[in-house]
């Protein structure tokens, strides 16, 4: 199936496993074209399920100017850095899922609205702000279990960024609602946007977004949603995609 060629306004990039190769850095033929793209006018949204603490120095070393969707869109930043929509997650659901760690014996973090929490939790967690919470499950018969059980849970959004871990927002919230404020916000809609990425969070905005790029080590239900498949993250797949689509 041949795909059409959009003008692209705005291009959105996951980070870990799609803008980051395996040693967490920006490769310099990524890093050529988004300058390029930017040049251009294009816009570049760092769109991600990190938080704005563990994002923030990527998008200064990159000079990006635009908005930024973080913690799989739970925030969103304008270009000034002023907070535009926070969306947390209940504390009461926060305590469940607690709960569940010890059940499962599971690992696990969590981000508060100013600090990423591995395994040791505070204790005044109930009088915090969170945006979101993941396990980490090496065993795939306990991750179903978990995935089991939050299912029945309505008011979750439920994802991940890799195929050991489950991510939880508050439901509702995702990458692709994020992205859709934003375009609102700049004036045209997500078929000007290209979006790419390699996990079950970026599944939405890949297939909203007029150009959705899954990444060659994409998980195989992300590349069936895309429209289009690129390099690696270690083979500058995002470089490819912009030059293909954008530039």
């Amino acid at each position: 199936m041949g795909v059409e060629q959009k003008e692209i306004k705005l291009i959105a990039l996951d980070m870990d496993g799609t803008l980051l190769n395996d040693e967490l850095e920006i490769s310099p033929r990524n890093r050529a074209a988004i300058r390029e793209a930017q040049d251009k006018g294009i816009h570049v949204v760092l769109s991600t399920g990190r938080s704005l603490l563990t994002c923030r120095d990527y998008a200064k070393s990159l000079e990006l100017k635009s908005y930024l969707i973080t913690v799989n869109g739970s925030e969103i930043y304008d270009g000034e850095g002023n907070l535009l929509e926070r969306n947390l997650l209940h504390n009461d659901e926060i305590a469940k899922l607690i709960e569940m760690t010890k059940t499962h014996s599971a690992k696990f973090w969590a981000v508060s609205t100013d600090k990423v929490w591995r395994e040791n939790f505070p204790e005044n967690a109930a009088e915090m702000e969170w945006l979101k919470f993941g396990f980490n499950i090496a065993d795939d018969e306990v991750r179903k279990l978990v995935l089991e059980e939050l299912a029945l849970n309505k008011e979750l959004e439920i994802s991940n960024s890799s195929l050991t871990n489950i991510e939880i927002n508050a439901v509702g919230v995702t990458k692709a609602k994020a992205l859709n404020r934003v375009c609102k916000e700049l004036g045209f809609t997500m078929d000007n946007v290209m979006a790419m990425g390699d996990s079950l969070n970026d599944i939405l905005m890949i297939t909203e977004a007029g150009i959705g790029v899954a990444m060659g080590n994409a998980q195989d239900t992300v590349k069936e949603a895309a429209d289009w498949v690129t390099g690696t993250n270690v083979e500058d797949g995002v470089a490819q995609a912009i030059r293909k689509w954008a530039l």
